[in-house]
């Protein structure tokens, strides 16, 4: 049994928001976090949910925020269930911090179809897919309920109102901070961080970073071992990253279209992207993967839940 949706009742007192994948509990002042195994892009939730995603998606972002807490405060608190992550509430800010050390994935379709400036920040002429940039850029998006995130600069968001610009500039180097560590962890792994994004939030007046990190949904990852030699060769890098899938949808006619129908995956399809999870987890983080039992997932749960929510009230 993969996680569709989930309908917990954790305590009279709760409140609850249904993300692309995960699903925001709100219990007595706190953050309850399940990572389903719902799998989104294009800004889209496909039909059908992938075995062991949201255990793999929970336990990377759990292993890497606790890595990083000495650069930024972060709003995890403790993972009381292997799908589970409870932490400080934030008020979280409209914008996604996406930083991209190399030129792949969205920044290479728009380059290849001729733009030179993503966000405000310019792109050097001359360059190929996958080829590093002189410095890593970041390039902002908005961070939409529903729909499609949208790219916007740094003097959009201050010109807006957004973000102050003062809180701005420490999330961008909170940004670069974090992506520099992320980067040194990736290398220790024999893995290039290619890019990935970031989003904060607001706990007592200070920024706190929340929601997952480097992990196969936010992140994108090429093996060092094979880059310069692809590279030099114009082959295309074998990435460690959820753009698999995107690849399989344009390949069957789905970019997120409105006229557009999104095609269902086939059983085969869906046992691969479990299974390619599974190795993206064991490859970044060096930790053979655990599969928790498939049966009564849900159960557990709430149960795992409850426990951690009773042992913090005595």
């Amino acid at each position: 049994m993969a996680i569709k949706e989930t309908n917990f009742q954790f305590s009279d007192n709760q409140s609850v928001y249904h993300g692309k994948v995960r699903d925001v509990y709100e219990v007595d002042g706190q953050f309850v976090v399940v990572a389903t195994d719902r799998i989104s892009a294009f800004d889209h939730i496909l039909p059908k949910p992938i075995p062991h995603k949201g255990q793999v998606l929970n336990q990377v972002a759990t292993h890497f925020l606790k890595a990083t807490e000495d650069i930024v405060p972060n709003w995890l608190t403790a993972s009381p269930d292997p799908n589970v992550s409870v932490g400080l509430k934030c008020e979280p800010v409209k914008v996604e911090m996406v930083i991209r050390g190399y030129l792949a994935g969205h920044a290479w379709r728009l380059y290849r179809a001729g733009e030179r400036m993503i966000c405000g920040v310019s792109m050097p002429d001359g360059m190929v897919e996958s080829q590093a940039f002189p410095d890593p850029i970041i390039t902002p998006a908005t961070k939409a309920d529903e729909g499609h995130d949208e790219d916007i600069s740094r003097e959009e968001i201050i010109a807006q109102g957004i973000v102050p610009e003062e809180m701005y500039l420490k999330m961008e180097a909170y940004t670069r901070a974090l992506f520099a560590r992320g980067q040194e962890m990736a290398a220790e792994r024999d893995l290039i961080l290619v890019d990935t994004k970031y989003e904060f939030g607001i706990h007592d007046g200070e920024i706190y970073l929340i929601d997952e990190i480097h992990t196969p949904d936010s992140s994108r990852y090429f093996y060092a071992s094979e880059y310069e030699e692809r590279l030099a060769k114009g082959k295309p890098q074998e990435q460690l990253s959820k753009e698999f899938v995107r690849e399989w949808l344009m390949t069957n006619g789905f970019q997120g279209k409105d006229d557009q129908d999104m095609p269902i995956m086939p059983d085969e399809f869906v046992q691969t992207v479990s299974d390619r999870y599974i190795s993206l987890y064991e490859i970044v983080t060096g930790v053979p993967f655990i599969k928790e039992s498939e049966s009564n997932i849900l159960e557990r749960i709430e149960t795992n839940v409850k426990e951690y929510l009773k042992s913090i009230k005595k």
